[in-house]
């Protein structure tokens, strides 16, 4: 069985992630549904076979996956994709997941990326959130700002991720690429040491850590714009989530650096449409005065009805979208329900 082939395979139905697990068929995700690759189940030394196969694409040892049960890392296939790896043993048996990466840089017009959220890109300083689940898509709207910073000034721009995803070309800025944890160990040690690198821009892949977060508020408070992503659901619940990160003693002291430096959370989601297929719908959060005093006076819960009312002023409710998509045919009444902040409002407008 060639890995090559199963990822050309699912290159052809344009999926989006091939899972590799024993005991079940080579699965592609396609639009939000699962599709086969393989007539038959694979078994633990097939599905072996396979992810050594990808490491021999990735130029990496094994080694790595057999000492700490699970790794990262990326790899290319000339002519068809880049490829994002996660493998991973269980019950004590070798599995992979392998999430699709076009080569070239994402069109956030297609993407269907708000306006609004491209004109993030204009800000010099401060912190910018993406946030949503996992797959939703915020590794694709991070590189779609950075390639905008790129294109429209100069500078120099230090990307941090675990695995390195879209490759970004020297144009008005240069683009210093570093991965984890082949370039640097850790995202903190890395992030640490771009400080002392002269950029304009940095990009954390996700801040994942106590550490990652102190030194990206850091960071965003010495003049430097920090581009990051948290896996949280809505800007009140990620500033909730960066908070409760700290010890108790010291978050009263963050929640006043929060409300300095922060300066936008866009929150995305994909869901069904009524059609077939999956879109994005998205939540910005801009930081103005009213938004900076209710962080800081540590009223997250009046976030919510802060953007809904801030709409057309800089601010996106995930709702509000929802309601409209909704109204449009887009989207069924069930699905704007599910993926509402406040189903219970939602239904009332509906």
């Amino acid at each position: 069985m060639e890995l090559k082939e199963l990822l050309q395979k699912a290159f052809d139905l344009s999926g989006s992630d091939i899972f590799i697990v024993p005991g079940a068929r080579v699965t592609c995700k396609v639009k939000g549904e699962m599709i086969p690759l393989t007539e038959g189940i694979v078994k633990p030394n097939e599905t072996d076979e396979l992810v050594r196969q990808a490491y021999a694409l990735a130029g990496r040892s094994f080694d790595k996956l057999t000492d700490d049960g699970d790794d990262d890392f990326s790899f290319a296939l000339p002519g068809l994709s880049r490829f994002r790896c996660n493998a991973y043993y269980q019950r004590g048996t070798v599995a992979a997941t392998c999430r699709m990466v076009a080569f070239g840089l994402p069109d956030p017009k297609q993407l269907g990326i708000p306006d609004m959220i491209m004109e993030l890109s204009k800000h010099r300083n401060g912190m910018i959130l993406v946030t949503g689940p996992a797959g939703s898509g915020k590794s694709t709207t991070l590189a779609c700002l950075v390639d905008r910073i790129n294109h429209t000034r100069a500078g120099h721009i230090v990307t941090i991720e675990d695995p390195i995803e879209y490759i970004h070309h020297h144009d008005r800025c240069l683009v210093s690429q570093r991965d984890v944890p082949n370039d640097a160990p850790t995202f903190a040690r890395a992030l640490r040491a771009a400080l002392r690198q002269a950029p304009d821009v940095i990009m954390l892949g996700e801040m994942r850590d106590l550490e990652t977060i102190r030194t990206a508020i850091t960071a965003a408070e010495t003049g430097h714009l920090l581009l990051s992503s948290l896996h949280t659901t809505g800007a009140a619940k990620t500033v909730d989530r960066i908070l409760d990160t700290f010890p108790a003693e010291q978050q009263a002291q963050v929640r006043i650096q929060i409300s300095m430096v922060l300066r936008a959370v866009v929150s995305q989601r994909l869901v069904p449409k009524k059609d077939g297929g999956q879109m994005a719908v998205f939540e910005v959060m801009t930081v103005n005065p009213a938004v900076q005093n209710l962080i800081r006076d540590g009223r997250t819960h009046q976030i919510d009805n802060a953007i809904f009312g801030g709409a057309g002023q800089g601010m996106l409710s995930m709702d509000a979208e929802l309601q409209r998509l909704c109204r449009a045919g887009v989207i069924t009444r069930d699905t704007a329900l599910l993926y509402a902040v406040s189903p219970e409002t939602l239904i009332k407008r509906i």
